[in-house]
């Protein structure tokens, strides 16, 4: 029965029940991730936020009684909500709740995947704000975002194009990298950036073209330290040929203070 209410979710029929096989088996491959590093925090409060149609919440439901997953549009986190309410324990609801004095510090892990990469600069700094804010004192931050920059980039964009010409999910709306915006994103430090398109008419967002995690790394210092760096779905080559980029952070003490 769980099965089938993941395959029914509108992100996990791209991900993880995706027809291109090396595809699933990437996003397999983070959820295993994701999964592994929450797992010493079984039994306490978890957020996840930004939870999409849930199903990270849904794998690790068992061991989180009492998770909660958080997003930005109304009807669907209703839809996720309903959709998902025959598992125990798990709730969803909107990121706008949790703005109140009574979520500070509530959360012993949150994890935020797949978010920060979207966000404009004025979004990824509330929404770091709220990451800072709702941890508890002695909790963690697990981020994760997509590699896009180096031979990652490389492999990425072909193997999207080998996709969107299958039809396969959104993938047929590739972003479009010029021969000097790709070099630049192959080569890329963490000060390599340029100016990114962006989507929406009312909440503004980007896609993943131009997001380059060795940068944002450096912005999430600023508010957490960052204690452990992992690599999906081949993590020992460094992040050379990754998916996703993994970060595991606490929030500096003087952050508490202000």
């Amino acid at each position: 029965m769980r099965e089938q209410l993941l395959k029914d979710g509108v992100f996990a029929k791209k991900q993880l029940y995706c027809k291109d096989r090396v595809i699933a088996w990437s996003h397999l491959r983070r959820f295993q991730m994701g999964r592994r590093l929450v797992s010493e925090f079984a039994g306490r409060r978890l957020l996840d936020y930004g939870c999409g149609d849930g199903t990270f919440l849904a794998l690790i439901s068992d061991d989180f009684p009492d998770g909660v997953g958080a997003d930005l549009d109304a009807k669907e986190v209703a839809r996720t909500a309903e959709r998902l309410a025959e598992i125990p324990g798990i709730s969803f609801r909107l990121i706008e709740d949790l703005r109140t004095a009574s979520h500070d510090r509530l959360f012993d892990v949150i994890t935020c995947m797949e978010v920060l990469e979207h966000c404009v600069p004025e979004n990824e700094t509330r929404v770091l704000s709220d990451l800072q804010r709702l941890v508890s004192p002695t909790g963690f931050v697990i981020v994760s975002v997509p590699a896009e920059i180096g031979g990652s980039l490389l492999i990425k964009q072909a193997w999207r194009t080998l996709a969107g010409w299958r039809r396969l999910g959104d993938y047929r709306y590739n972003e479009i990298y010029r021969i000097d915006e790709l070099v630049r994103m192959v080569l890329a430090t963490q000060r390599t950036q340029f100016s990114r398109p962006t989507y929406g008419e009312g909440l503004k967002y980007y896609g993943h073209k131009g997001f380059n995690w060795r940068a944002l790394r450096e912005r999430l210092k600023r508010h957490f330290v960052i204690k452990k760096t992992h690599f999906t779905p081949v993590g020992w080559l460094g992040g050379f040929v990754a998916s996703q980029a993994w970060f595991v952070c606490r929030v500096k003490s003087d952050s508490r203070e202000n």
